[in-house]
């Protein structure tokens, strides 16, 4: 008798206290007597979702900004900086170039001035800059006749930082990379260079050229062969981690910072990449997540929030709020929280009641 009576005042005591949560229940987030006024709270559903994208981006400017691929030429052409080295051929007796017995003669390297030309030796400067290697070597030529009519021009050329790209962080190798041409992809680019370095998760590739940045996933670029980009002398080539990401808490069945893989993802796949909801805690009927607008986002007229501080609101029992779900972008910095539900803690106390019963029989 003592030892049911010991059973029964433990049940006063459960039914006392609350069993431990692993996360607010919905009341508690977006009840009406618990969101503070400057907060708005919006369900999410397939009317309203077309106007909900139309609202301003937070955490990032929305999209990767990349640009179309289009072929090149294949011979490069000539740029300041560049090292062009002519030799010289000619059979003419008494040539002002090549002494007695030469038949050839090697010009010092020049590198091409600002203003894009070379010194020749009794020619003065050429404008090269701008030409192919085959250009110049024609015009050269052609400027020599009156000293030298019998005369052939050979001509190389080593690229300088204009016609160079550089590979700055992010690969096995960073340098700065000739050009041969303008038809190098920026994947060749990066294969020449020793590839992206493996210890970087989600590895973003920016480009920088001419005061503009660019950027795409390294898998959206590996996938599509149109993103496979031609370079261009003087691009910049940086390969670092996508730092954006979502925080996931309550009942999901992991609780941790989730970097983005891809370009968007939807609340669906942000419960998804959180493991899914926890069969046993969670409350299907509640999904929420937390975003903060910057003040001037705020607007009256349905094109913005009406707050800066807004929580969208998900029935994922519901197929209307499911179609809504689907097509909702979660945003870098955003706060995705699955609630508890409010019956299974009772439940679970109701059978451990049931439970604690039985046992106390045992002793009668």
């Amino acid at each position: 008798m003592v030892q049911k009576a010991a059973l029964l005042l433990a049940l006063v005591s459960v039914s006392a206290c609350s069993l431990p949560r692993g996360g607010p229940i919905a009341s508690e987030i977006a009840g009406e007597n618990t969101v503070p006024e400057d907060i708005q709270v919006t369900e999410v559903t397939r009317q309203n979702i077309a106007q909900i994208a139309t609202w301003p981006k937070t955490g990032w400017h929305g999209h990767y900004h990349w640009f179309s691929r289009a072929q090149g030429p294949s011979s490069r052409v000539i740029q300041t900086g560049d090292l062009v080295t002519l030799t010289v051929w000619d059979n003419q007796e008494n040539s002002l170039l090549l002494g007695p017995a030469d038949r050839s003669v090697p010009l010092r390297p020049v590198e091409v001035t600002e203003a894009g030309t070379v010194f020749v030796p009794y020619v003065n400067d050429i404008m090269v800059k701008g030409l192919t290697p085959y250009q110049a070597r024609e015009k050269i030529q052609q400027q020599m006749t009156p000293i030298a009519p019998s005369a052939q021009v050979q001509i190389d050329v080593v690229s300088g930082p204009a016609n160079s790209v550089n590979v700055v962080t992010g690969v096995a190798t960073p340098k700065q990379l000739p050009l041969t041409d303008r038809n190098v992809s920026i994947l060749s680019v990066l294969a020449q260079t020793g590839g992206v370095n493996e210890t970087i998760e989600n590895p973003l590739v920016r480009l920088q050229r001419q005061g503009k940045s660019y950027e795409i996933p390294l898998d959206s670029l590996l996938k599509d062969p149109a993103k496979n980009v031609i370079v261009r002398g003087g691009d910049n080539i940086i390969v670092e981690e996508d730092d954006r990401y979502f925080i996931g808490v309550g009942s999901t069945q992991k609780e941790e910072l989730v970097y983005f893989h891809q370009e968007n993802i939807s609340a669906v796949e942000a419960v998804s990449l959180l493991g899914g909801l926890n069969d046993a805690r969670a409350n299907p009927q509640a999904v929420f997540i937390l975003r903060q607008y910057a003040q001037d986002h705020v607007r009256v007229d349905g094109t913005g929030p009406k707050s800066s501080h807004v929580i969208f609101q998900f029935d994922l029992t519901k197929a209307d709020h499911l179609f809504g779900a689907r097509k909702f972008q979660v945003f870098p910095g955003d706060i995705v929280v699955a609630s508890e539900s409010a019956v299974k803690p009772a439940q679970a106390v109701i059978a451990l009641v049931g439970s604690m019963f039985a046992i106390a029989n045992v002793f009668n």
